[in-house]
């Protein structure tokens, strides 16, 4: 059962049919045309992508040799060092590469761990490892409980969103993320880049919903320099000025630094001139460099992201944070990630929100190659309880991403420490290309009834969580 069964796909125009009665590889791809049998030319790949999923079937890249025979047994060590060094996501490994616990994780750490939290003390990696770790439901349950009291003390019982418009201007990217659905070259026949009389349709679009917030992300788009990016946020502010503008990421701001001849201090002054207002704590992932070493190379290292967004922070723009989870961490990679977090906040006080973001694996290269599941409804809620703790009183706002996880999870996870619901966002590109499920637009009244569904109060605030309207949970006569 173990051994593949190959079926070219430029021997015949019925190789789906092979594929459906149990056929598991295509062989080779050719990208540039065929030259050995032009009779029948072999598909491109996208085309071949297209149409297995018109079946429900994944195309997964591999190498020539086979992901289960990548390893010192089959083949020679020079092979292999370059393989681990420039395909990297095609081995079948965990995390970092790690999968034994740097030291015991102990159950007996949890209780303790969950009352040094809710009283705000810092928890240590041992014990942000075990909470991580925990799999006993009444354990959970505690965790659960010291979350929502935390999230209670801190943030009060009114759950708050934003009305926002998210806007990524083009997709083109040079990065290669194995986790990204969204990414593509700029050949790609999926690539896309907005006109500017697209982007201003989108900006007043965003006004007449009523929204006070425009996020804007793109790819790293190797031709784009710090005159694009200028130019972006110049439109938005010359199309509607109220707009708070939430704008590009430590790995855009990273790319506008390298290829300009400013500072970082400089970069950031230039982008507020133009209208930047604040800035996304994205491009985090998680904050471990082994494990970005193995998802996503070509990213900033851990000091590298520190570094801008303390840069942001210091030229006077306020940032979110974030982390991705569900994929090939562990639990104590997670602890370091958290770790970061809040000894950046506790430097800075500049962080407004904390997001943890599940990783939607079903259109990703690191989902396909590694087999990764998306992660339980269960575990989701679990660890975001486990955040809250992590960060004590350092970070008041915890944020549900519904994009991720569906507005259903999300109103449970008012349970679970969180105390906001995000943004209306209308669209979203980087989610769906993914594989996300739950839509990329919602109205604030489903906002405010999921609230009431956990019968709670909503209020609908701005990027800076200053409240703008409240609405109350209405009690029946």
């Amino acid at each position: 059962p173990g051994v593949g069964v190959q079926v070219p796909p430029n021997l015949a125009d019925w190789w789906p049919e092979l594929v459906a009665a149990g056929a598991t590889d295509l062989g080779g791809l050719s990208a540039n045309g065929d030259h050995i049998s032009p009779e029948h030319p072999f598909p491109s790949p996208h085309q071949v992508r297209k149409r297995l999923a018109q079946d429900g079937v994944a195309l997964t890249e591999r190498l020539c040799v086979y992901p289960q025979y990548i390893d010192g047994e089959w083949l020679a060590q020079g092979v292999l060092d370059v393989i681990k060094t420039k395909f990297w996501s095609f081995i079948p490994r965990r995390g970092s590469g790690r999968t034994d616990a740097p030291f015991v994780v102990r159950r007996d750490l949890v209780g303790p761990a969950v009352d040094r939290a809710v009283r705000g003390e810092r928890l240590g990696e041992e014990e942000l490892t075990a909470l991580f770790a925990e799999t006993r439901p009444e354990a959970i349950e505690d965790m659960r409980q010291g979350a929502d009291a935390l999230r209670r003390e801190l943030a009060g019982d009114e759950v708050t969103f934003v009305v926002n418009r998210n806007i990524n201007v083009s997709n083109v990217c040079i990065v290669g993320c194995a986790f990204c659905g969204f990414g593509q070259g700029k050949r790609s026949p999926d690539a896309y880049e907005h006109s500017e009389a697209d982007f201003r349709q989108r900006v007043r679009d965003a006004v007449s919903f009523g929204a006070t917030e425009l996020c804007i992300q793109s790819g790293i788009h190797p031709d784009w320099t710090i005159d694009d990016y200028l130019h972006w946020l110049r439109i938005a502010k010359d199309e509607a000025a109220q707009l708070h503008l939430h704008a590009y990421s430590p790995m855009e701001i990273d790319h506008i630094h390298r290829s300009s001849d400013l500072s970082l201090a400089d970069v950031f002054r230039a982008l507020r001139d133009a209208g930047l207002d604040s800035t996304p704590g994205t491009a985090a992932e998680v904050l471990h460099d082994g494990v970005r070493e193995r998802i996503s190379p070509n990213k900033l290292p851990v000091a590298r992201w520190v570094e801008v967004i303390e840069a942001s922070h210091a030229a006077g723009l306020r940032s979110t944070s974030t982390v991705m989870f569900g994929h090939i961490e562990e639990p104590w990679e997670l602890a370091e990630h958290m770790r970061v977090i809040r000894d950046l906040q506790e430097r800075t006080g500049g962080i407004t929100e904390f997001v943890p973001l599940s990783f939607i694996p079903f259109h990703t290269l690191l989902g396909r190659t590694h087999g990764v599941e998306e992660i339980s409804r269960e575990e989701n809620l679990k660890h975001t309880a486990v955040f809250r703790l992590a960060l004590g009183r350092t970070i008041p706002n915890v944020q549900a991403s519904w994009v991720k996880m569906g507005l259903d999870v999300a109103t449970e996870a008012l349970r679970w420490g969180v105390n906001d619901l995000g943004g209306t966002l209308m669209e979203e590109s980087i989610s769906r290309l993914a594989g996300s499920y739950h839509g990329v637009k919602l109205d604030p009244p489903q906002l405010i009834d999921a609230a009431h569904a956990a019968g709670r109060p909503a209020a609908e605030r701005t990027t800076l969580y200053e409240i703008r309207r409240r609405f109350p949970v209405e009690i029946a006569a």
